[in-house]
């Protein structure tokens, strides 16, 4: 019986994503428009879930609903061996179930609170299930479960989609008043020329200033998947979203270990290691191949996926110290796909335009003068415990380093990978990363995601080029 209702959603959900590629061309999503920031957003505590932004004297609507869930992933610490395919199941559910709640009430059929009530419940029993499969080890003590009674309530928001000034006018013919169903709306960009000038802090006696880069071309190959390995390993479609990678040529929701390092690679040095990051779309009115197939369509990703004009995945050192080398296998997720509705405290999204690389955009897309490329960066966490891998939430095992350089108590610097992704976008149409529905498309939700299959030679080699200040 559950099998068949999921079955049924799934039909729901596609022809709601059907008839808004209709009505947009085949650009559209089934979800709705986006706010400015993370933080421009009201609670609304579930009372007013269904009601729509309006308009006022023929003006555009200034606000949208989203759904906000306590995330449950992030509350783990520690999941034995033998749990982590039930965890990353019962995670993908989660996921699975607030965006089945969400084409709900946007589709305004069902009353809010009963969907609020319905989507409480359903949590609450795949909670239980994850606090059960870890309890299965059976060799040692049991690990913390998470409370579902804490974590299986979650809420509407209104957010806001009204544009702070007219740096987006030229989109707007494109995006219409209220934006693409899902977004982006105008609100989401910003003229990169109005971001402030950032500097880093700068390298003192004994710090490491060198740089190692991996040449591994721009998924020429076209390797995508909507599966993330290192949150959700062994799930297919574990993400809800397309991933771009390079590097590694086998990456996928069933690797392992052995299956990367036997696995072939698209960079030159002979670097196994998985690069990987969510598409960008263009809203171009194009009815993308994967219109109805999970990661795209029917997870609410629509629009021509956008392939990178480049790719540089570069390994820099620490301003006030050398760095240790990283071990085998470590895995880094820097950014949070859901940092619309978490916060903002593991955020890591920098968008920019090249020549305005000095600017940068963390919750706005940028708008590039003509000519110049869009650019994504991601700078991974540069920190490691000395220990772990990984971690149950893949973020207490390393960290970033303080705002003077140095890394936090009980960790050690290592060759911080960033991840640069350019993007020749046409002048004058809309882009967006791709989401959880709930997300709303936000630039602020960007993430990539890194797994070091580098041999102990070649790491040793990249943090010796590091540490001797040359450029390899």
């Amino acid at each position: 019986m559950m099998r068949q209702a999921h079955k049924r959603s799934q039909l729901r959900t596609r022809a709601v994503v059907a008839a808004a590629a209709l009505l947009l061309g085949g650009g559209g999503t089934a979800v709705i428009a986006q706010h400015a920031s993370a933080g421009a957003s009201r609670d609304t505590g579930g009372q007013d879930a269904g009601r729509t932004s309006r308009d006022t004297g023929g003006a555009a609507a200034t606000e949208a609903t989203t759904l906000e869930c306590p995330d449950v992933g992030d509350r783990l610490r520690d999941v034995p061996a033998p749990a982590r395919t039930a965890v990353s199941r019962g995670l993908s559910e989660l996921d699975a179930q607030v965006a089945r709640a969400y084409e709900r009430m946007t589709a305004g059929q069902d009353a809010p609170d009963a969907v609020l009530d319905e989507l409480k419940t359903k949590r609450a029993g795949t909670i239980g299930e994850i606090n059960d499969s870890l309890k299965t080890d059976g060799n040692g003590p049991v690990p913390a479960a998470v409370e579902p009674a804490a974590l299986s309530g979650c809420r509407t928001r209104q957010v806001s989609t009204a544009a702070a000034d007219d740096s987006s006018r030229d989109l707007a013919p494109r995006l219409g008043p209220r934006g693409k169903p899902g977004g982006p709306s105008r609100a989401d960009f910003a003229d990169i020329r109005t971001a402030p000038q950032r500097n880093g802090p700068r390298a003192r006696p004994g710090g490491s200033t060198g740089t190692f880069t991996s040449v591994c071309g721009r998924n020429e190959n076209g390797h995508f998947n909507p599966d993330n390995v290192i949150v959700t390993p062994g799930v297919r479609n574990g993400a809800h979203h397309m991933h771009d990678y390079v590097g590694n040529k086998s990456t996928d929701a069933f690797s392992t270990d052995a299956s990367l390092a036997a696995a072939g690679t698209t960079c030159t040095n002979g670097d196994k290691s998985s690069h990987y990051w969510p598409v960008l779309r263009v809203l171009d009115g194009k009815a993308a191949p994967d219109a109805n197939a999970p990661g795209g369509g029917h997870d609410g990703n629509m629009g021509t996926v956008l392939r990178p004009a480049s790719v540089t995945l570069q390994f820099k050192g620490s301003p006030v110290s050398k760095v240790t080398a990283m071990p085998r296998f470590l895995r880094i997720i820097t950014g949070d796909a859901k940092a619309l509705t978490n916060g903002v405290a593991n955020a890591n999204a920098s968008w920019s335009c090249e020549g305005f690389e000095n600017r940068q955009l963390k919750d706005k897309y940028p708008i590039c003068p003509r000519g110049a490329d869009v650019v994504r960066t991601f700078a991974f966490q540069n920190c490691w415990d000395g220990r772990n891998t990984d971690s149950a939430n893949h973020r207490t095992h390393v960290a970033f380093a303080r705002p003077d350089g140095s890394c936090p108590r009980g960790f050690r610097a290592v060759p911080q990978l960033v991840q640069r992704i350019t993007y020749d976008v046409p002048a004058g149409v809309p882009f967006a990363v791709d989401s959880f529905p709930e997300q709303l498309h936000k630039p602020v939700t960007d993430h990539g995601d890194f797994i070091n299959v580098m041999s102990d030679r070649l790491m040793a080699q990249a943090a010796s080029c590091v540490n001797s200040g040359r450029t390899c």
